[in-house]
């Protein structure tokens, strides 16, 4: 059951010039409306929920992909990313720890403020400063300084040597802000994001929380975009329901996330006359992630026994169709260096093997613990999900498991504070790149602030899949980092997601307007 690897991004890259055609200008008429159920909140854990420095949400990205530009970028269809505020980025040596970056001309923020070169490095610095402990600071951590050059060039000088780097500048904490709008050592509290991007946005708020956002042309935009309308509306909705009636009722021209699994399966078997489904290739994952000094999980025969009576493939059928696929790696098919570690281990779903592997270890058996997973970030079939891996690990007699729903509020907090045994967690990519499927989970100082080492992969593999330039070239690095995950069982990977998006018939670049990644790029649509 061995998959052949797929590079998407070069497949995705050879359908642009077939794909360009289908798009055109605004009309400058009516905005653009889209809808999410993405939600922004303001709270005392977190008044800062759009500071660059710290929003670390997939949802939270894509308001700030359109109001904070950043160096580069990953362009349409996919691939190395290219120059966005900057006109040229080159690493400066053959070790890949120095890159210089070289700023457009006449590059200005929306307010008509000049960006220079020492904007670059105070926003870059603030993220490194304020180090927030659920923000996006490790993308940055390697940078050991920032050297301005002129009146137009940045240098940075990482700690080691790092080929992913022009990817991690084109995410948005890399993004470029003004100094008196953002606080050096502090968050920018409130909804407010303003920068040199394609759009200034306005947010709507109501009890400290968002319900709508417009974005318009930013006039003084210079980049690599090409923004195609001039104005679009995000409204957030409660859940997918919400959103789908509001399509139908034409209230909004689009739907991005989260459509339910239902949904996208019903637009599949019965079109509705003037709403189209559009699929796009999905690197999102889904996985369970384990306190590995839980009593109930700290031996690894446990987490092992559990990636055995799993199974996948009924998973993702009876719970989401055709809008998923089993996963049996952190990496996900269709990115550089993915193989399938766990299936090649541990076969088919076998109560018998895992049975086997408790026994060797000693382990009495039923197995006892809590399923966690969060009510309201990944979707409304996230509780479905979990009644029926509860009911496969029951149903082997060698676990007694119930599963318990928490706010994603709430359920953050607790799960890195190392509450839960057992948790379930998505990841949408900071980037398209193998190194963010493994070092988020493996390094130090890791995204679950999990207390799981392996030494191997953090002062061995991940760093010498750094320096490989030719990421194809890295790939046998990723092979064994993979296999170190499936015999550790740190985390299970359970599924793979695909994208759809539903639109109403005469938007143009609804293909572009949600990449691989799950970004959202407003930019590319417009109305025929």
């Amino acid at each position: 059951m061995n998959r052949k690897t797929l590079v998407l991004p070069a497949v995705i890259g050879l359908l642009a010039p077939v794909l360009a055609a289908c798009g055109g200008s605004d009309d400058g008429g009516d905005a653009i409306v889209v809808g999410t159920t993405d939600q922004f909140v303001a709270s005392k854990d977190n008044t800062a929920p759009l500071d660059p420095a710290i929003g670390y949400e997939a949802g939270v990205w894509n308001v700030l992909r359109q109001t904070v530009q950043t160096l580069t970028h990953i362009p349409r269809g996919g691939g190395e990313p290219v120059p966005e505020a900057a006109r040229s980025c080159e690493f400066t040596d053959t070790a890949s720890q120095s890159y210089r970056c070289t700023l457009r001309d006449g590059l200005t923020f929306s307010d008509g403020t000049p960006v220079t070169p020492e904007d670059v490095k105070y926003s870059i610095q603030r993220v490194l400063d304020i180090k927030d402990e659920s923000g996006p600071v490790g993308l940055l951590a390697n940078i050991d300084t920032i050297e301005t050059k002129g009146q137009d060039q940045i240098v940075f000088h990482l700690r080691t040597s790092d080929a992913t780097f022009p990817y991690k500048l084109a995410t948005p904490p890399a993004g470029i802000v003004q100094k008196d709008k953002y606080p050096a050592k502090a968050a920018r509290d409130g909804f407010q994001v303003d920068g040199s991007g394609p759009y200034t946005m306005e947010p709507e708020v109501e009890d400290d929380q968002v319900v709508k956002v417009v974005f318009t042309k930013n006039p003084k935009y210079k980049g690599d975009l090409k923004v195609l309308n001039d104005k679009v509306e995000l409204n957030l909705f409660p859940d997918a329901a919400a959103m789908g009636k509001a399509l139908e009722d034409d209230e909004i021209d689009m739907m991005t996330r989260t459509m339910s699994p239902e949904q996208a399966q019903q637009m599949l078997e019965e079109p509705k006359e003037g709403l189209e489904l559009t699929e796009m290739p999905g690197l999102a994952i889904s996985y369970l992630a384990f306190n590995t000094e839980d009593p109930a999980v700290k031996d690894k025969a446990v987490r092992q026994a559990m990636a055995q009576v799993i199974d996948r493939g009924s998973i993702a059928t009876r719970v989401y169709g055709s809008t998923a696929e089993p996963l049996y790696s952190l990496i996900p098919s269709g990115v550089t260096g993915h193989t399938n570690s766990f299936f090649n281990k541990y076969g088919e779903p076998s109560v018998t093997g895992a049975a086997e592997t408790l026994d060797k270890a000693g382990i009495d058996t039923p197995v006892k613990f809590t399923l966690n997973y969060t009510t309201d970030h990944y979707g409304p079939a996230t509780a479905s999900e979990f009644e029926l891996l509860a009911k496969q690990l029951n149903g082997s007699k060698l676990f007694e498991v119930d599963v318990k729903g928490t706010p994603w509020s709430k359920y953050r907090p607790a799960q890195k504070n190392g509450d839960y045994a057992v948790y379930g967690m998505g990841w949408f990519p900071d980037f398209p790149d193998p190194d963010n499927y493994t070092a988020p989970f493996l390094d130090k100082n890791n995204f679950l602030n999990s207390p799981y080492e392996s030494v191997l992969a953090q002062d061995t593999l991940i760093p010498q899949s750094r320096r490989a330039a030719d990421r194809s070239a890295a790939s046998g690095t990723f092979t064994k980092i993979q296999d170190i995950v499936a015999d550790d069982v740190p985390v299970l990977p359970v599924w793979q997601g695909k994208q759809y998006v539903a639109s109403r018939v005469g938007l143009n670049g609804v293909e572009w307007a949600v990449n691989a990644s799950a970004d959202l790029q407003l930019w590319e649509l417009a109305r025929s």
